[in-house]
């Protein structure tokens, strides 16, 4: 086990973040973070509040564009200067918010953006397949494991589990690279958890780098394949969760101990 942060210089990652930068005005709020996503991996970023994880999944999504350093995607150096390049390149976002239009359909709010046109004369016209993508839609959400009754449904009619499984589909159904989820469970019930928790996983599965950020230590140890550890604007430790406790993760957060 590690004290350090994985090394992107490494083969086999579908992202790496290398010495990334990001200031915002006087304040240093990433000083060099070297962070690399395996494919098929769960990897959950941790810290107190005003560590810099937040900021840095906004480099990864595009959202933020870092001062110095450098992005790679499948070891090719990339600049993204909007959240649609990320995307471009097959990195998909899943915010707290989830972004969902309440009063869409669940296909609707997949396809949002990347409707998809009936062939021949209609598709020309502008006509949109729904019956396609009512199927695509439900095929993801199958392979998910969500369960609705409804796809048709408006999605402020879901439960909160139900929506942020619809959101999670959505990045599965367009991602390439990588899915990243800030704070993917919050509010949400035990039961709605494991549903969240299982379309994670599955997403993994999927032989896609996953990006998770999130203040539930508990959740982080069971989910995560791997974590890094941030605090002040740097990432300071790479440990396994089988290898490490609750106390042990909040000793390296707040500085009073270093990963072994």
């Amino acid at each position: 086990m590690s004290g350090q942060a994985a090394d992107p210089t490494q083969g086999g990652y579908a992202i790496e973040a290398v010495d990334i930068v990001k200031n915002f005005g006087s304040l240093n709020v990433l000083r060099g973070v070297s962070i690399a996503l395996r494919r098929g991996e769960v990897t959950a970023v941790v810290g107190d509040n005003g560590a810099g994880k937040s900021t840095f999944m906004k480099t990864l999504s595009g959202e933020n564009i870092p001062d110095a350093g450098e992005l790679r995607i499948g070891g090719r150096a990339v600049a993204f200067r909007s959240t649609q390049d990320a995307q471009r390149y097959g990195i998909e976002t899943v915010y707290q918010d989830l972004a969902l239009g309440p009063d869409l359909s669940i296909p609707a709010n997949i396809f949002l953006g990347r409707e998809l046109l009936q062939p021949g004369l209609r598709g020309r016209l502008g006509m949109i397949d729904r019956r396609r993508m009512l199927d695509e839609s439900h095929a993801v959400l199958v392979e998910l494991g969500v369960r609705i009754k409804s796809y048709r449904a408006a999605t402020q009619s879901l439960s909160g589990g139900q929506r942020q499984g619809v959101a999670i589909a959505r990045a599965l159904k367009w991602a390439r690279h990588a899915i990243l989820l800030d704070e993917p469970t919050a509010a949400l019930g035990a039961r709605q958890r494991d549903m969240v928790y299982e379309a994670i996983r599955k997403s993994a599965a999927r032989s896609l780098a996953v990006l998770l950020i999130s203040h539930d230590l508990p959740q982080v140890l069971e989910l995560a394949d791997r974590i890094i550890v941030m605090r002040q604007g740097r990432a300071v430790a790479n440990v396994l969760p089988a290898q490490v406790s609750v106390r042990d993760i909040v000793d390296i957060m707040l500085g009073a101990r270093e990963a072994a």
